[in-house]
């Protein structure tokens, strides 16, 4: 770079063309570079944030699955009984049942509440809703996904 004019108007063009092309092309990777570099972090910032919030739900933060006091409430008893849904089948979703985020409150204060479903030891599809507190889980109600039951609970 910095040629002097040689006086030759062909010469000179031909080389202030190559010193562009040169120029064009060094920056050009400098950019490319820089461009790859910012997608590269880009690409981390966004695999760094699924996982975590992938591990927060995968933790159960703040869900014992293992309580072994169960408090039913009596609308609980209620929709449990017009769906033929027994205290084993809620043990069982407990134990085993997959966390709904979407259908759960996990910030609620005093008492977070969380939606589990699965597939019972007798083929239901079923949502339980359940609430950690300090006297032992409490069971706030049982939905049956597939099919509408009649009830009489208030």
């Amino acid at each position: 770079m910095g040629r002097h004019f040689t006086g030759n108007p062909c010469k000179d063009f031909f080389e202030s063309a190559y010193d562009l092309y040169y120029f064009q092309t060094k920056n050009l990777k400098k950019k490319g570079s820089s461009l790859i570099v910012v997608i590269l972090i880009a690409l981390a910032i966004i695999f760094i944030t699924r996982s975590r919030r992938e591990k927060s739900k995968e933790g159960d933060t703040g869900f014992n699955r293992s309580e072994t006091r169960l408090i039913y409430t009596k609308h609980a008893r209620c929709r449990m009984d017009c769906r033929m849904i027994d205290e084993t089948e809620v043990k069982e979703i407990l134990e085993k049942g997959k966390i709904n985020y979407s259908k759960s409150e996990p910030n609620d204060k005093p008492d977070p509440k969380y939606a589990l479903e699965g597939i019972t030891h007798d083929g239901q599809s079923v949502r339980i809703i359940f609430a950690p507190s300090k006297r032992g889980m409490v069971v706030i109600t049982v939905i049956d996904l597939e099919r509408e039951w009649q009830c009489n609970c208030n």
